[in-house]
């Protein structure tokens, strides 16, 4: 007869039925989809809000340096009416406005997407849009009394004549090619002497002008460009009239003078963004989305992209109209 302890006890096993072990998985995967969502919106959200912050700070505040250096337009000409015919005329639209008449490097002064370019360095009309960018192109002269800076960082003497291009390039360093370039708002400043361009030794000096410049604003796609002029006929007398460099300069007889420029930028953020939409056309500066949609490379529609418009009236370059009353 068997004792106590070595009798057999036998209990029912407990466990978990098919069914129950199904909606815990279901119930699992619901919990783990709802997790990897709230991730992938929190990342999503951080590259979004890093790509907008890193595209404020380059662009708002290469925008304020531009509007800055914008303002020294004309400064130091007597002549404050610039048109394409004034002789150091802060607007550099013609050979003319330098003091070289038959200056043939016109791809290096401002000019319109589709016009003509010439120069190593010279403007190309370069774009991320399917329409080509603008080109400007600055003349001043130091007569502050104090040395300052181009908008390449080198010293300006006083009474020193300089020139500033803007253009749109490819990254130094880029080996992209097609509609993936890399491109970026570059600025090139020279000198200006009555002889005209000055050389500067050696020839890698920044003062020199025609080099491919520096670096001015980063991620950019598009760069407009127009030229304000107070209307003198007609029943709008006064009122401002923006127009591109080629309609100006199309201008045959009594050409106004040009009293503000107009710029738009088209500008977007490093990191593409996971299941951003794809926004590819912009509305700048009076144009439709459509005469701006992004190129083919479908990669960079997936950035954070906003557009910039600003007016800076020269004032340096202050018209007066002046009429009398009977």
């Amino acid at each position: 007869m068997l004792s106590y302890n070595q009798k057999q006890h036998h209990y029912p096993q407990a466990g978990f039925t098919l069914i129950e072990l199904m909606i815990s998985l279901v119930l699992g995967l619901i919990i783990s989809a709802a997790v990897i969502q709230v991730y992938i919106t929190n990342v999503k959200t951080s590259s979004i809000q890093a790509s907008g912050s890193e595209l404020q700070d380059a662009s708002v505040f290469g925008l304020q340096q531009l509007e800055k250096n914008l303002r020294l337009t004309n400064l130091g000409n007597p002549q404050t009416s610039i048109t394409s015919t004034t002789n150091k005329g802060g607007i550099v639209l013609t050979g003319a406005n330098i003091g070289i008449p038959a200056y043939t490097n016109t791809g290096y002064l401002t000019r319109r997407a589709g016009d003509s370019t010439s120069g190593t360095n010279g403007w190309s009309g370069i774009s991320n849009t399917n329409t080509a960018s603008d080109q400007l192109t600055i003349q001043y002269i130091n007569i502050t009394g104090n040395p300052i800076t181009d908008c390449e960082g080198s010293v300006v003497a006083v009474n020193d004549n300089v020139i500033e291009r803007y253009f749109l390039r490819q990254v130094t360093g880029d080996t992209s090619t097609g509609d993936i370039k890399k491109l970026v708002l570059a600025c090139d400043a020279g000198r200006v002497s009555a002889a005209g361009i000055t050389t500067v030794t050696p020839a890698t000096d920044a003062r020199n002008f025609g080099q491919a410049g520096q670096e001015f604003v980063t991620n950019v796609d598009q760069f407009k460009v127009l030229l304000g002029t107070q209307q003198t006929t007609g029943a709008n007398v006064g009122q401002m009239l923006f127009l591109p460099s080629s309609a100006y300069l199309a201008i045959t007889t009594d050409k106004p003078a040009i009293t503000a420029v107009k710029i738009g930028l088209i500008v977007h953020g490093s990191t593409p963004i996971s299941g951003n939409a794809e926004q590819s056309a912009f509305a700048l500066l009076g144009q439709a989305p459509a005469d701006n949609t992004l190129k083919a490379d479908t990669t960079s529609k997936k950035k954070v992209r906003n557009t910039y418009e600003t007016t800076t009236l020269l004032r340096n370059a202050r018209v007066v109209n002046l009429s009398t009353s009977s």
